[in-house]
């Protein structure tokens, strides 16, 4: 063993680790562990620690498509959260009640969500995509108090339809403020507020302004931590409405693994994972365990993704580390690259979906990174990934975090040897749930007993494990598609179809057999230098067979201009579905 392997280098993690340093990934899984201190506070422990050891170093670097920049210290950000918890606070907000924010990637959602831990009031972040009847689901099931939006017209209108007969609910939205310190004007505001309805709402931003930024950390029960709420999340499957997946403040602890052991990010590093705050990415990609590491998170507020200028953002911020989904790679490399000064990357890495392989290999010659695929779920943090110490296979989700006791079972609870498709769960959750996982759906008893009982978790997921040890997404269990007889999983024939040249994306998907059952079906968007045709539909199925088991070649191909997918670049295949099952009954 190295003699540096136990010491600790970062002032913060030295406080939740008892080893920063392993020395293999066997070392990692068997010694690694998080001391969660029983009245954890995220905005307390960690953001107010922060301000104390480096109050004028930059923690949060925004900017947009309209030249607008801000650089928040560390004592601004604890300021601000300060600020903005006064100010809830004066409009009734308190511990256990829960706050909507439709924030999009303005830079007052950090500060506001670290002022609802200190207030101990739960945050829902939420997609700017979410419609009356999203927003009225949400605030009725969640006994939303507060709903907290972008100044925009859509957004607005939505929320003022969903809470017409809601006055109770307060409503507050955001002004940007860009170019100038927190005490400026509302430059940067989206509309004028007279050009849509903004009765009964209050500008936030501004009344912060106005705010003292003294605080003072509630005592005993007044303080939330541990195992009170935090956060939830509304996520969906294939059916059903969407549940309400409940963090614990000890969540955060849970993403060291994320940040520091996949991500491998440093204090020096200015960090990006492209995601909305919407979605529960963002926060595995740039709030919680990148803030215990200590990086400078970076921003970029975009209007709507652009794969150009998303480079020129990397090249001129000089961005050390990049995340991003695979979605976002594929539209990537299908730009000049070359043209941009990408040098200052050090790493790259993906997660949200599976990434292909030809993916991989186009983005490693242009650049020369690997993209470092990681895994996990709304319901926890990172949960296999490709971890410093193994060499990224592509395609690969990695080997499991030593957090979780996680195995692939069989349909009678047993481990399935190398080389045979399992359900992904972890075990040993009878009487210790190590931080990070979700403790179960809120309200919602017979779904948390539905994926999470005898001491383990299903997670919905199934994988195959090599004679390495990696781990392979096969599917969601119910995006697997059974065909006379055969069990096939949509993200193998995905990779089979992208190697074609003519294809820039792809979703596999089922559609209903009279004799099959189900047969594979392919919705593809083609690159530009392509059009369709019976003879493409042709040259792709014989491709397919030649990568991969004959059977598995997609039998109806439909071309598409565009895939349903989450703000987050996810694609949407229940939704493909969907629209099928609607057209193939009419047919």
């Amino acid at each position: 063993m190295n003699s540096n392997s136990n010491n600790i280098k970062n002032p913060m993690l030295s406080r939740f680790l008892e080893r920063e340093s392993f020395d293999s990934y066997e070392d990692f899984k068997q010694n690694f562990k998080i001391n969660a201190p029983e009245n954890f506070n995220f905005g307390y422990d960690v953001i107010d620690e922060w301000a104390k050891i480096d109050p004028n170093r930059v923690a949060l670097l925004w900017c947009n498509d309209h030249e607008d920049e801000r650089n928040i210290t560390w004592k601004q950000l604890s300021e601000y959260s300060n600020k903005f918890a006064n100010v809830m606070k004066s409009h009734g907000i308190k511990k256990g009640n829960r706050i909507l924010f439709i924030a999009k990637r303005r830079w007052q959602y950090w500060p506001l969500a670290i002022a609802c831990m200190k207030l101990g009031a739960a945050f829902i972040p939420g997609s700017f995509l979410l419609t009356k009847k999203d927003i009225e689901y949400r605030c009725k099931t969640a006994d939303v108090k507060l709903v907290i939006t972008v100044s925009d017209k859509w957004v607005v209108d939505n929320v003022n339809a969903a809470l017409k007969n809601m006055k109770h609910i307060k409503r507050a939205y955001l002004t940007t403020e860009p170019n100038a310190e927190f005490e400026n004007t509302e430059k940067g505001i989206s509309y004028k507020p007279d050009s849509f309805e903004l009765k009964d709402w209050f500008d936030i931003t501004k009344e912060a302004r106005n705010t003292s930024s003294n605080w003072e950390k509630p005592e005993n029960e007044l303080l939330a931590s541990g195992n009170d709420m935090m956060l939830l999340y509304f996520t969906s499957g294939t059916t059903g409405q969407p549940k309400m997946v409940f963090h614990d403040y000890f969540h955060p602890l849970g993403h060291i693994i994320t940040a520091h052991y996949w991500q491998q990010l440093e204090i020096s590093d200015r960090h990006i994972s492209v995601s909305d705050t919407g979605w529960a990415k963002s926060g595995w990609g740039k709030f919680y365990g990148q803030w215990i590491v200590g990086v400078c998170n970076f921003v970029y507020d975009m209007d709507n993704f652009v794969p150009a200028r998303l480079l020129q953002k990397l090249q001129d911020y000089k961005v050390t580390t990049f995340c991003a989904p695979p979605t976002i790679y594929r539209f990537m490399i299908q730009e000049k690259v070359e043209k941009y000064d990408l040098s200052s990357i050090r790493l790259s890495f993906t997660a949200g979906e599976p990434l292909q392989p030809e993916v991989f290999n186009i983005w490693k010659s242009l650049t020369g990174l690997d993209i470092i695929e990681g895994f996990g779920q709304t319901e926890g943090p990172v949960l296999c990934a490709n971890f410093k110490w193994i060499k990224p296979k592509p395609g690969s989700m990695g080997k499991p975090s030593p957090l979780y006791n996680i195995d692939l079972i069989d349909e009678n609870g047993d481990s399935v040897p190398a080389g045979e498709e399992g359900r992904i769960v972890i075990k040993g959750l009878d009487e210790y749930i190590p931080p990070g996982l979700f403790r179960g759906y809120f309200n919602d008893e017979a779904a948390t007993k539905n994926s999470w009982h005898d001491g383990i978790y299903f997670t919905g997921d199934m994988a195959w494990k090599d004679e390495d040890g990696y781990f392979w997404f096969v599917g969601r269990s119910d995006d697997i598609i059974k065909c006379s007889g055969y069990r096939i999983g949509p993200f193998e024939v995905e990779s089979a179809i992208q190697e074609h040249p003519a294809v820039l994306e792809c979703a596999v998907t089922s559609i209903p057999d009279k004799i099959r059952g189900e047969v594979v079906k392919a919705t593809i968007i083609l690159t530009k230098e392509y059009e369709p045709s019976e003879e493409l539909v042709k040259d792709i199925q014989n491709h397919v067979k030649k990568a991969t088991a004959p059977y598995k070649y997609p039998r109806v191909i439909e071309f598409v201009d565009e895939l349903p997918k989450t703000v987050s670049g996810k694609i949407i295949r229940k939704e493909i579905r969907r629209r099928d099952e609607e057209k193939y009954k009419k047919e």
